[in-house]
């Protein structure tokens, strides 16, 4: 036990890995709040085909020569969750087809085109850690990481502002527009904070990943609580625990930090699934 805690001293000495702590539990954080919102809509694979957008826009931008990716993935993903999300059920092209068309057409570009325009000797590595964050989320600056704090507290502060509008047109956005609640306006500022959480969200656990930083926190709480309140509460809690010990597990057995958070999440939904069966919540 001593020689674990001595190890962890010694790696929490380096500045990178408090780095990816910090990124890591306020990623799981941002992620586990709209994630109740989308699992309810029944919108819980938006996050994986905005991922998917945002690794085709990588794979331009790296083509382009940007030195900062986000100048390009951020506004691209925000205009494709905006269109989701606002048009997705308007259109012949209903959400969950338009999430699947996005998805793979986005990936399958995004990977052509890193073949095609080749920028560096290690496509394949190059591939491998966009899609599972493999090494991204312990190459983070410090101008990165007051990036991530400064727009998951915009995400937060929107959360709790907006928090009643949000309860709202979850469960019944007919009724919502019907007591006067701007639904139009409420959808964009969820389309944007979800596109925000999606590219911060690829360098901790890769873009094929994200979509379970967002559904597990949410469908574990779901499995022991019932309240809207206490299920929101509670995700952000598991969600940040997983997160810390995935990145504290995959220090010290070695593994990939975006599979073990999500193997964490896993477990802890399991866990969560038989105390709700126990409890005879479900």
């Amino acid at each position: 036990m001593s020689d674990m805690f001595t190890t962890l001293a010694y790696y929490f000495s380096f500045p990178f890995v408090r780095y990816a702590v910090i990124v890591g539990l306020l990623i799981a954080l941002c992620a586990s709040l709209l994630g109740i919102t989308l699992v309810l809509r029944r919108f819980s694979f938006i996050g994986d085909g905005l991922s998917h957008v945002a690794f085709g826009a990588i794979a331009v931008g790296a083509v382009m020569g940007l030195s900062n990716n986000m100048i390009l993935t951020l506004p691209v993903t925000i205009i494709c969750a905006v269109l989701l999300l606002r048009t997705g059920q308007n259109t012949k092209i209903k959400g969950d087809a338009a999430i699947a068309m996005l998805s793979v057409g986005a990936l399958a570009i995004g990977y052509l085109l890193m073949n095609v325009f080749s920028t560096g000797p290690n496509v394949s590595g190059d591939v491998c850690s966009t899609l599972f964050g493999s090494t991204s989320i312990l190459t983070l600056t410090s101008s990165e990481v007051w990036l991530c704090f400064i727009l998951s507290l915009i995400v937060v502060v929107c959360f709790v502002l907006f928090y009643n509008k949000l309860f709202a047109i979850t469960f019944d956005e007919d009724f919502a527009k019907a007591t006067g609640t701007n639904a139009s306006l409420f959808n964009l500022i969820i389309a944007v904070l979800i596109a925000v959480i999606i590219v911060l969200a690829m360098n901790l656990v890769g873009s094929l990943l994200i979509s379970a930083l967002v559904i597990f926190p949410a469908l574990s709480a779901m499995r022991i609580y019932k309240s809207f309140r206490a299920v929101t509460i509670f995700s952000a809690v598991i969600s940040v625990i997983c997160a810390f010990l995935g990145i504290i597990i995959s220090i010290l057995a070695g593994t990939p930090v975006g599979p073990t958070i999500v193997a964490a999440d896993i477990a802890a939904f399991l866990a969560c699934s038989a105390i709700g069966r126990i409890a005879g919540k479900y």
